[in-house]
């Protein structure tokens, strides 16, 4: 049977760089690399067990980045997280606990892309239902 095992998103985004400092400032994310060495346009990010790939389309061969959904992820200390940034960029929504038993927040990074963070909650609901 084929067993899926991980799942490393690709983004396109127009500036590494400003990129790279959102992700290493803002949330904390290390540098795993970034390639070619002569000419950046390609990087990995990694946050504990997370690894998120941006790439530069220097060829222009695809639009403007875009992405109709989020990247959910899944942390410890969601609340931790919140208290970080909360003076750094904008909160989309949250943090709220919603009834399935979750603590979530959101933000857009540099890009428009929609990071949701999560952790599982026992506390009630503090939102209703949609």
């Amino acid at each position: 049977m084929v067993k899926f095992k991980e799942i490393r998103p690709m983004l396109k985004t127009t500036d590494l760089w400003r990129t790279i400092d959102f992700y290493t400032q803002i949330l904390g994310s290390m540098v795993g690399c970034v390639w070619p060495e002569d000419n950046h346009t390609f990087c990995i990010l990694e946050h504990g067990d997370v690894h998120v790939s941006f790439y530069v389309d220097t060829d222009q061969r695809e639009p403007d980045p875009a992405f109709t959904g989020q990247l959910y992820i899944g942390v410890e200390d969601v609340m931790g997280l919140h208290a970080r940034i909360v003076d750094k960029v904008k909160i989309e929504w949250g943090p709220e606990v919603y009834h399935y038993g979750r603590r979530e927040f959101a933000i857009r990074d540099c890009n428009g892309y929609i990071l949701s963070f999560s952790e599982p909650t026992d506390e009630p609901p503090t939102c209703h239902e949609d």
